[in-house]
């Protein structure tokens, strides 16, 4: 008998282990071809697959029972354990074993333990979803049920007869009744695992984890444990040498190692990384490495985020040559509690971002505001549905007219705007100087001049690299708003005015209407060619989110007047993103798909500039973010011949309105363009 109670130990620590591993068969090496190639051939069979298969949908199939029935099993398995108790003592203490009260005694154990079961809830669960917490409750249980059954063994010796049980039975009752009642709930446990998991892991992509942080396990567990994602998470990729050789029961592979022997990974199908915690450079050499060896590189959501299961393919804007830029949203959040905020061009790429980010905020009012009608309608839709508690208020809206903007400062004294109507197209833009007047240059005046007053307490104004010695016409209706901001906010330093004029400049936005990526991915998806303008042509990029998280600090950190600009990191050569997102999506450039170069479009320039003078910089709080130093210019100079232009943008011609714009901005040099030659006179 005393056999038995140390069986039941080994059983208990044989199944502990095993729930917690995949099966053996699973587990080990059998599946390499130079191992147990028998054992292999026996799992291929078809026959025994088949059987398999039968199997595990007959226990998939079978009905959550009754917590009534659970109930019964253990009781019969507490009884039956405290018979295998009494003869155990018998056996030790050479003891009757026909007692007139053994009957008795039997009842009143499996009672008082039934009834502690009861009290902490042990057959309430759902056994196929046990869990350790299950485990603990039950072990607890059961110490307080044979302590008490002890204490009243002890006063039943003393008081009422000398036989009884050794107090020592309690504590075999106790390991049998444990194993019992653990052993029952593991076994069902295991065979639904084995029914839902291991075997139809078979369906799933093994993938490995790239990383062994926290967020990365956390991720590891939910992706494993989710049946809906295609993807079981097979071992880690570490940075660092570990001395941990398994995490989640998983093997860790140091990075050094798996780069050495890429080709001893066949199985993997993919690998799941998170984007901000692998430095860029890691990114790039990870992403060709899968390229070569046809491995799938996903990127996975935070933690957080788990519920939209969005494990998508690693986008190229992961593929930036820096890390990403963090502001203090703390600071922010400060600031805009309890204000009224208004966002021009609110539907556009960087509007809309800049509104989602803002419903964030505890704003007292949203004032959402664009010409465009169905964008906007379909981002006061989105707003309902994801942002319910936001006041914000759709608006079209026209910044060209005085009486449109004029009639949404009287009602609703926005107390901080963030202008982000424009016209941005460059070869667009060179077709209609015009338009690119009165909407990038009169527009920006409108919504300034009622900024002032209006007393509002921050005009952040959204501008573009492409306005640093500009080569377009759209760079230099930019730069020329920008000159009549930076003019306004001097004359409010002159007279102590409430509102601070920020500027931002950032470049090219990866995934914004327009942008390269979306249209590369077309062309891709179309099967090519993909078109560059130039071989050479290189521009900064940053992601949508990074713009408008940089708009919010700007109107955080400025004091009025600044011109706030953030390290880009390296230039990245169009011809090397287009390669890029061809590799991405598992094709070779110019055998797959093709990559033609079209020439430069009407003012378009190779390289693009953030600063006039990069060393003629002043760094804030946030080291990636920079105040440029630009120059002062003389507001009876500027003023009228900004007069004209608007005059010359109704009743001029185009060539007319872009001598105008050259007068204004001396350095505005047209490039490919039909202006080139009023630069020649």
């Amino acid at each position: 008998m005393l056999f038995l109670v140390i069986f039941f130990v080994f059983l208990q620590t044989f199944l502990l282990m095993l729930i917690q591993k995949k099966p053996y068969y699973l587990k080990c090496n059998i599946f390499k071809q130079k191992q147990n190639k028998m054992f292999q051939n026996i799992l291929t069979n078809a026959e025994f697959r088949q059987n398999i298969n039968t199997f595990v949908n007959f226990i998939s199939r079978i009905p959550i029972v009754s917590k009534w029935i659970i109930l019964g099993i253990d009781a019969f398995l507490i009884f039956f354990s405290f018979v295998i108790t009494y003869l155990v003592s018998i056996n030790i203490y050479s003891a009757s074993i026909f007692s007139s009260n053994f009957l008795i005694k039997t009842v009143i154990v499996t009672v008082v333990t039934m009834f502690f079961s009861f009290i902490f809830g042990i057959n309430n669960g759902i056994l196929r979803y046990s869990t350790y917490r299950d485990i603990f409750l039950l072990l607890v249980s059961l110490l307080l049920a044979n302590s008490v059954l002890t204490l009243c063994n002890l006063v039943y010796m003393r008081y009422v007869s000398d036989y009884s049980l050794h107090s020592a039975s309690f504590f075999i009752n106790f390991v049998l009744t444990f194993n019992a009642l653990f052993f029952f709930r593991m076994i069902v446990r295991l065979l639904f695992d084995l029914a839902k998991t291991s075997f139809s892991r078979n369906k799933k992509k093994a993938s490995l984890m790239y990383g062994v942080s926290p967020a990365a396990i956390g991720l590891a567990k939910m992706i494993n444990s989710d049946e809906n994602t295609p993807y079981y998470i097979t071992g880690f990729i570490s940075q660092k040498n570990h001395l941990h050789t398994k995490i989640l029961r998983q093997p860790v592979y140091f990075k050094k190692y798996f780069y050495e022997n890429i080709s001893d990974f066949k199985n993997i199908k993919s690998i799941i990384i998170n984007p901000h915690e692998i430095e860029p450079v890691e990114k790039r050499l990870l992403s060709e490495v899968c390229f070569s060896e046809k491995i799938e590189l996903l990127s996975a959501p935070s933690v957080e985020d788990w519920g939209k299961r969005d494990i998508k393919k690693f986008n190229i804007e992961d593929l930036l040559g820096r890390e990403a830029i963090q502001i203090n949203t703390e600071s922010i959040k400060e600031n805009l509690d309890g204000k009224t905020v208004l966002v021009t061009g609110a539907a556009g790429s960087i509007g809309s971002e800049i509104v989602r980010q803002l419903c964030k905020f505890n704003v007292k009012t949203l004032i959402v505001c664009d010409i465009a009608e169905t964008p906007l309608n379909n981002l006061s839709l989105e707003l309902e549905q994801k942002f319910p508690n936001i006041n914000a208020i759709p608006i079209i809206g026209d910044v060209r007219k005085w009486v449109s903007m004029h009639l949404i400062f009287e009602k609703y004294h926005p107390q901080y705007i963030y202008h982000a109507a424009a016209y941005k197209h460059v070869p667009m833009m060179e077709n209609h100087p015009k338009e690119a007047v009165r909407t990038n240059v009169k527009g920006t005046k409108i919504v300034a001049d009622l900024a002032v007053e209006y007393n509002a307490e921050c005009f952040v104004m959204i501008s573009t690299d492409k306005a640093v010695n500009p080569s377009n016409v759209m760079g230099a209706s930019k730069r020329i708003a920008e000159i009549y901001v930076r003019i306004l906010s001097q004359r409010i330093a002159e007279k102590q005015g409430k509102t601070r004029f920020i500027i931002t400049r950032f470049g090219n936005v990866l995934g914004s209407n327009g942008s390269v990526v979306p249209l590369f991915a077309e062309q891709i998806t179309n099967g090519g060619p993909v078109t560059v303008t130039h071989p050479d042509i290189i521009r900064y990029f940053m992601t949508i989110p990074e713009a408008c998280s940089l708009v919010l600090d700007a109107g955080n950190l400025g004091k009025g007047g600044e011109l706030f600009i953030f390290d880009m990191g390296e230039p990245v050569k169009i011809k090397d993103l287009a390669e890029e997102m061809i590799r991405l999506t598992g094709y070779e450039p110019y055998k797959d798909i093709n990559i033609v170069f079209s020439g430069l479009r009407p003012g378009e320039k190779l390289y693009e500039e953030l600063l006039y003078d990069r060393k003629n910089v002043k760094f804030t709080e946030n080291n990636k973010i920079m105040i440029g130093k630009v120059k002062y210019h003389n507001e009876t100079i500027v003023l009228p011949k900004l007069d004209r232009l608007f005059n010359a943008s109704i009743v001029s011609d185009d060539f007319s309105v872009v001598e105008k714009m050259k007068d204004i901005v001396p350095e505005f040099k047209s490039q490919c363009s039909v202006f080139e030659e009023l630069d020649k006179k």
